[in-house]
């Protein structure tokens, strides 16, 4: 016998909050039956795809709900508005009666993750690459360079099947041919019918910029994923089994937007679209958790957003630093240490300072005695004196933001 689905209608009237911004218990979220709403965020860090005012069929409070993190948004009510209220244990079942659902909210997360991603890769990394899939010869240069030869054959043979008529396709050749003995390569002609693939450690999965049509599942090892970033590979995320990747380009048909390296020996489980729709229908709990990685990411990244727009740089480390605390769901007790699992020069690459200023910065940062470096990782002694930096810095930037605004007014 199934479980029944519980779904709740909730009404409220005109200029009522329904959610608010930083509430950190988020365990339902919402449906429009009839109404309007309108969506605002304390610090606006990027006009809104599709804009602010909701409508019947849209949704709003996925992103914290899936996730479990805090609200990241506010919701008012325009009008009087009817709503149908989904609780998180909910939506699996959402999903198995009415995968249409699950699909919208799926493929309306992944253009949002495409969106904010373009807008924090124009705030972070000024100088970012094209989409073209041209790019590829320029990605196969870069590791050439650090003598990556996997990474770099991998992506000339990318840029050769793709751009055939390329301005550097005779130089791609050569390059190939000179590496080859150097290089190893694996399912480099991805057969759509073996869906488990194995890659070994320090071999390429995908290059940015190439075409994609499939998602990928860890099912052992793990994945880097990164970016060239003005002639460095910025490291994006680490991920492990149980993981989900690649989804944009499956669901959108889009260039890839990072690379994924395979960190350790990794076997993964390729998806293409065909399976995919196969998966909605028949495995609610595994679009239930690409619903809640996704959320996750998005939920990363509009915090991401939000540090770019404070401009205070110390305020920015210490912002950015509490982000990865909530991120990986660290608890904020007192005296409580911690380890995080990058180095200051990651961090410098996260929050997108140029080189001088990113070491001027870490400097900074280090004359706090509660931090320290260890085995090139940061170390905190007291979690708490992030949460405390952290929101001094931003009660800092709320006064500076109020200050120009009135004196703009005069």
């Amino acid at each position: 016998m199934s479980n029944p689905l519980q779904l709740s209608i909730v009404n409220f009237r005109k200029g009522s909050y329904i959610i608010v911004e930083g509430k950190q218990k988020a365990d339902s979220f919402y449906i429009i039956r009839s109404g309007k709403v309108q969506i605002s965020k304390e610090v606006k860090v990027v006009e809104e795809e599709g804009g602010d005012i909701l409508g019947p069929g849209d949704f709003f409070g996925v992103v914290s709900t899936m996730s479990s993190h805090s609200h990241i948004e506010t919701a008012m009510a325009l009008t009087d508005v009817s709503l149908i209220s989904v609780h998180r244990d909910q939506y699996w079942l959402l999903i198995e009666k009415n995968s249409p659902v699950a699909m919208k909210i799926i493929q309306g997360f992944s253009r949002k993750m495409r969106y904010l991603d373009e807008a924090l890769t124009r705030q972070t990394f000024k100088n970012t690459a094209s989409p073209e899939t041209s790019h590829l010869f320029k990605v196969a240069e870069y590791y050439a360079r650090q003598n990556q030869y996997n990474q770099a054959y991998y992506a000339y043979y990318r840029y050769i099947q793709y751009c055939p008529q390329g301005e550097f396709i005779n130089i791609a050749r050569e390059r190939m041919a000179k590496i080859h003995p150097y290089a190893k390569v694996v399912n480099i002609d991805k057969n759509s019918d073996n869906f488990t693939r194995v890659y070994p450690k320090n071999t390429m999965i995908f290059s940015e910029n190439e075409p994609g049509n499939e998602l990928y599942i860890i099912q052992k090892g793990r994945v880097r994923i990164t970016k060239i970033v003005d002639n460095n590979e910025v490291l994006l995320a680490m991920l492990k089994t149980g993981d989900i990747f690649g989804e944009m380009s499956l669901l959108e048909n889009k260039p890839r937007s990072a690379s994924a390296i395979a960190y350790d020996d990794v076997t993964l489980l390729a998806v293409n679209k065909a399976n995919f729709q196969l998966m909605v229908k028949n495995q609610p709990q595994l679009i239930t958790k690409l619903t809640q990685l996704l959320a996750d990411r998005i939920w990363f990244i509009y915090k991401q957003l939000a540090n770019t727009l404070m401009l205070d740089p110390l305020g920015r480390m210490y912002d950015a630093l509490m982000i990865q605390l909530e991120k990986n769901r660290v608890p904020i007790e007192p005296s409580s240490a911690y380890t995080f699992d990058f180095s200051p020069k990651d961090l410098v690459n996260m929050v997108g300072f140029p080189k001088d200023q990113g070491n001027q910065q870490i400097r900074k940062l280090f004359e706090n005695k509660k931090f320290k470096l260890m085995d090139n990782r940061i170390f905190v002694s007291d979690v708490e004196e992030i949460k405390k930096q952290a929101e001094f810095y931003w009660k800092m930037e709320k006064i500076e933001r109020a200050r120009r605004q009135s004196s703009m007014k005069l």
